[in-house]
């Protein structure tokens, strides 16, 4: 055997047993989950991920390939939220609610933490129709906008384990309610009037509150729309007073106890 050949037998051989390390490691993540599920312990733990890279970082700093073995441990773990998140739910998690309750935000942050893609309604039809939310309502009117609502939802239910933020109108219409169903779980987000306009008073991207940005009208549209929101909700979760590390965290523990 040539010398080439012995060194890529030993190469083999280290593979091998990185992969069986992997999948120790992979069962460990789902024995824990599995573990905080039938225990009600706090199931994001963001702070244990900071702790395990500093850790790393200190266990390698003399090593040669240290930028290296980080850069694959940043890979590892984010294969490891896959894990926790396909343990968790088999189904999409759509977020609906008034504009302004933190859809966006909480959407976002959920992405990241579960490693799941993300998918935001509004952006995605502004995407397709290569205009504005506000240019939409102008040439072809609400309806229009609606009927892109559903369908888009329809396309979803191609995938699972996505976090779907939807327009703060999707729920008012039956069908898209029960498009969500078909393969999700619906969160209702909630905030009160003060809380949304101090969110949305810079926007410019509201039509229906177009010359209308007060707490008054605010209220009448919200107490308009709460009985939709919450026939469709499978869980309320509030917003005030909270950050987004504690909204996801009420999300995710309440999803796992319905």
């Amino acid at each position: 055997m040539g010398r080439l050949e012995e060194i890529r037998e030993r190469l083999e051989v280290c593979d091998k047993q990185i992969v069986s390390v992997l999948e120790d490691r992979m069962d460990i993540i789902k024995e824990i989950m599995e573990y905080k599920k039938e225990n009600g312990l706090p199931i994001l733990q963001p702070e244990q991920e900071k702790r395990q890279r500093k850790m790393l970082k200190e266990h390698v700093k003399e090593n040669t390939y240290k930028e290296e073995i980080l850069d694959i441990f940043t890979y590892i773990v984010e294969n490891s939220r896959k894990i926790q998140a396909r343990t968790l739910f088999t189904h999409n998690i759509f977020l609906i609610g008034f504009m302004g309750v933190g859809k966006s935000t909480v959407s976002d942050y959920l992405s990241k933490i579960l490693a799941s893609p993300q998918v935001e309604m509004d952006q995605v039809i502004v995407n397709k129709e290569h205009m504005s939310i506000n240019k939409i309502f102008e040439e072809y009117g609400e309806e229009y906008f609606r009927n892109c609502e559903t369908n888009l939802l329809i396309e979803l239910q191609k995938k699972n384990n996505q976090i779907v933020s939807c327009g703060g109108g999707v729920a008012m219409r039956e069908i898209n309610v029960r498009e969500m169903k078909k393969n999700g779980r619906v969160v209702l987000l909630t905030a009160s009037p003060e809380t949304i306009l101090e969110r949305v008073k810079d926007s410019d991207e509201r039509p229906l509150l177009r010359g209308r940005k007060n707490t008054e009208y605010i209220s009448e549209l919200m107490e308009i729309r709460r009985p939709k929101y919450r026939a469709a909700a499978d869980i309320i979760v509030d917003t005030d007073h909270k950050n987004v590390e504690e909204i996801a965290e009420e999300i995710v523990g309440k999803l796992t106890h319905l």
